[in-house]
């Protein structure tokens, strides 16, 4: 049985939890309240820095090194790029989401004061009764709009709402927990990772699980655009906890943890890349080793800003990554039993 299993129901709360909170990149308030009452629930302090990442410090058996792990909460989304005369709201999105699979998906658009609207994510042919190409109009910025469920006809009724240019739009998340295991859900990438660091914290508390170095837990936003981790403080290693691609060409499946060799940006360290590997095998781990094509990470965001450290990359596999995602729970626990045995083994 793997170790983190006896962490089911924490897991599936706090992953839940964690998706039912609106996060697209760049609105990070609402999902850090939520990270710093589970951090206090486990009594850890925790620090937000200018750039609202949010960060709690471990000490560890030594201070030779210094570690750190990361996750991002940010996710994928959209603003309000413009209202049309007849009320409906354009949009720009947040991230590089698969656009057509946001045609018919409800969201939440924000108004003044932080009020909510529901609406839904539409093409500007949306009926095949009325729309010769329903079925073929390419799906894109440029032909999808938001619909809002409010008697609007005009750009001046949606601005008396307080929808402006630059107000956020937030899916529906449609998360399910399957009792064959799987976690379906827009935006496992990266809650599902955010959820792997938050229960080794949890393991550390009750288990009294030590560190061999101290480590600091980053939960990053921005990722999703490529700046997330630019700011993290100083660090020997920087291990982040990000989705696993699953697909084509690739070994993962959703029930392993992934462990990265390269991704766009280039390889991980070589080093610690063979590390997570015989880490894996030693603790009798389901893994796969992969090369994600069209991928970046905080490690890239890290690298680009300067830091001196080395870098690896881990994860669940998550099938249909930037779309209707899907991972499996046997794919979270060997995560979290990865960075477990990553952290409490010498170097």
């Amino acid at each position: 049985m793997k170790r983190a299993e006896n962490y089911y129901v924490y897991i599936c709360n706090t992953l839940a939890e964690l998706l039912s909170v609106n996060s697209p990149t760049g609105f990070s308030c609402a999902v850090n309240e939520c990270l710093q009452e589970h951090l206090k629930e486990l009594g850890y302090t925790a620090e937000i820095s200018n750039k609202r990442l949010v960060k709690v410090s471990v000490k560890g058996k030594s201070s030779a090194k210094r570690l750190a792990l990361s996750a991002h909460v940010d996710t994928l989304g959209a603003l309000v790029k413009g209202i049309d005369g007849d009320g409906k709201i354009r949009f720009s999105v947040l991230g590089g989401p698969i656009l057509p699979t946001w045609d018919g998906e409800y969201c939440e658009i924000y108004g003044g004061g932080g009020k909510r609207y529901t609406g839904t994510f539409l093409c500007d042919s949306p009926s095949c009764h009325v729309y010769r190409d329903a079925s073929t109009k390419e799906r894109n910025e440029a032909t999808m709009y938001v619909r809002i469920d409010e008697e609007v006809g005009s750009a001046a009724d949606v601005a008396a709402l307080g929808i402006r240019t630059g107000s956020m739009i937030a899916l529906d998340t449609k998360t399910r927990f399957t009792d064959s295991g799987y976690v379906k859900s827009r935006f496992l990438d990266d809650k599902a990772g955010s959820a792997c660091l938050l229960t080794v914290l949890n393991m550390m508390k009750e288990e009294g699980l030590v560190p061999q170095y101290d480590v600091d837990f980053y939960f990053t936003n921005y990722e999703e655009v490529g700046h997330g981790a630019a700011t993290l403080g100083d660090a020997d290693e920087l291990l982040a906890v990000d989705m696993g691609c699953v697909g084509a060409g690739l070994a993962c499946k959703e029930t392993q943890v992934s462990i990265c060799v390269k991704d766009s940006r280039g390889p991980y360290d070589y080093e610690m890349v063979e590390r997570l590997l015989a880490l894996a095998k030693e603790n009798e781990l389901d893994y796969a080793a992969d090369v994600y094509p069209y991928y970046g990470s905080d490690v890239d965001a890290a690298y680009a800003a300067g830091k001196n450290l080395k870098g690896g990359l881990i994860g669940p596999g998550v099938h249909a990554s930037h779309g209707m995602e899907r991972t499996h729970l046997k794919g979270i626990y060997n995560t979290i039993d990865l960075i477990a045995a990553y952290l409490t083994k010498a170097i």
